[in-house]
């Protein structure tokens, strides 16, 4: 039999993150993918936010995915963008970049790892016990892993087969969404009316994208030309000739959020983990973050750094983000309703979204900037991310997002040099000394004071903060990066 210290179920954005993460921590990790290759039919969603960004940053991969996307403010809220051009990062903007793109370069990132995929073959079945996970395959091989991470979508096998639930609320509204041709000129652009918002947009080579509200819910098999024809006509009059349809999928506003992330060694992220309709283009961000979350902390409860109770901290901290961004989306819907009532409602907050306070704490939000893991009270950098700072350290200038590269934790000191000790840690954590001149600023908050000493996450979040003592620097080292080593 096959093993791995850690098996990933799925080979989309979130799957391809967590495997890059696990594999920067030395984790023996491989992933099981349906597909044959990394090839998705049609574009699908599109776009990545500021906080996706950096968080690519962190890594030193950002460049890759600019390189090859457009530049846009994309943060908006029930169709009012928000700009985040003020804000203080370096990525105070979104990039317009289709999901093919987005998994065919974190799937080169993931190669460059050297991850095994096991491609062309499904999970069938799970069997945990007290030291690892059994997983059937579609072909008759059957392979074990001391965790499981189900990466494989809102019809999670994964999740179905551990026996988590995943409450929420049933769908209102359906809508297709597909890449066509057509032999006529459609009209192009958006139109609303008493069943929905539908839309016609060009695409390259000639194809159109489709989207469509339905005149009825409840259709429960895969979507045909058929469905996407009738669509038009009851909308347009015509189907405009469709044809050759490249993929045809239908989405729905039902949303619903497992109730554990975690049920002993089987864990859950992405999809897998939380459902919710497209609207503000969230999915693919909170899949990333949940990964670039579990990751380090997985790896080093698998190298036996830390004890298994850190995974807790995964459902503890990912859980209430991602219940936000449902709340968010199902408001984000309900502004779409076509009644006349709702559409004052939308225009009121509209209103209130051009108000400079409300754009900020919305934009933030719908950006992913304002994240806040509750690590307890302290200074206002505690538990949220670290700013990208230019430090100036002895080996010159350096960025803090370029220390983050390996994935690995950092102790910055910005005090006297060589002022905190953590000799037990040195081989798990990095020190750095350096010193920074600038202001302190955090989205929404704006100036924060200046710490002497910061102890950043491998997810580039702050886990603990000085003010010029050591005091409760050993307790969040133990805490996040294991017990003291007294070698």
């Amino acid at each position: 039999m096959t093993k791995h210290a850690v098996m990933i179920a799925g080979a989309g954005p979130t799957g391809l993150m967590l495997a890059g993460e696990l594999a920067l921590a030395g984790v023996d990790v491989a992933i099981v993918e349906r597909r044959p290759n990394q090839d998705l039919a049609g574009s699908r969603a599109g776009g990545l936010h500021a906080r996706t960004l950096e968080v690519f940053d962190q890594r030193g991969i950002a460049e890759r995915f600019i390189s090859q996307g457009q530049v846009a403010q994309v943060a908006g809220f029930a169709g009012t963008v928000l700009d985040i051009s003020d804000f203080p990062t370096r990525h105070n903007h979104g990039l317009a970049l289709w999901q093919n793109h987005i998994e065919r370069i974190l799937a080169g990132w993931v190669g460059e790892l050297a991850v095994p995929l096991y491609r062309g073959r499904e999970v069938t079945g799970i069997e945990q016990d007290a030291t690892g996970v059994d997983v059937a395959l579609s072909d008759g091989e059957s392979l074990r892993a001391e965790y499981l991470v189900g990466c494989d979508g809102g019809r999670s096998v994964i999740r179905k087969a551990a026996g988590i639930e995943f409450p929420g609320w049933d769908p209102t509204t359906s809508s297709l969404i597909a890449e066509v041709e057509m032999t006529e000129q459609p009209e192009w652009g958006i139109r609303r009316d008493a069943i929905g918002m539908h839309a016609l947009g060009k695409l390259d080579g000639g194809r159109v994208r489709v989207m469509l509200t339905e005149q009825h819910l409840g259709h429960t098999s895969e979507p045909t030309l058929r469905d996407l024809s009738e669509g038009l006509v009851a909308v347009y009059g015509t189907d405009y000739g469709i044809h050759s349809p490249i993929w045809i999928s239908r989405f729905t506003d039902m949303t619903r959020q497992a109730a554990a992330y975690r049920d002993r060694r089987v864990l859950l992220a992405g999809d897998a983990a939380h459902v919710h309709p497209p609207d503000g283009g969230q999915g693919i961000q909170i899949g990333v973050q949940d990964a670039v979350n579990l990751g380090w902390k997985l790896a080093q409860v698998v190298n036996r750094t830390s004890p298994e109770s850190l995974l807790d901290t995964y459902h503890a901290e990912r859980h209430p983000i991602a219940a936000r961004v449902l709340r968010t989306t199902m408001a984000s819907v309900a502004l779409r309703r076509p009644d006349a009532r709702t559409k004052a409602l939308g225009d009121t907050m509209a209103e209130l979204l051009k108000m400079d306070e409300p754009r900020r704490r919305y934009a933030a939000m719908m950006s992913g900037l304002d994240i806040h893991y509750d690590l307890g009270t302290g200074h206002p950098l505690l538990g949220r991310r670290m700013p990208d700072l230019d430090l100036v350290t002895a080996n010159g200038p350096r960025r803090v997002f370029t220390l983050l590269h390996d994935a690995r934790p950092v102790l910055l000191n910005l005090g006297e040099p060589g002022a905190l000790d953590i000799a037990p840690w040195a081989e798990r954590v990095q020190r750095i000394d350096a010193r920074y001149a600038g202001v302190w600023e955090l989205p929404v908050l704006g100036a924060v004071a200046a710490p002497t000493a910061v102890l950043i996450r491998p997810d580039g979040h702050v886990a603990w903060v000085g003010d010029g003592t050591d005091q409760g620097l050993r307790d969040a080292l133990t805490t996040w990066f294991g017990p003291p080593n007294h070698g």
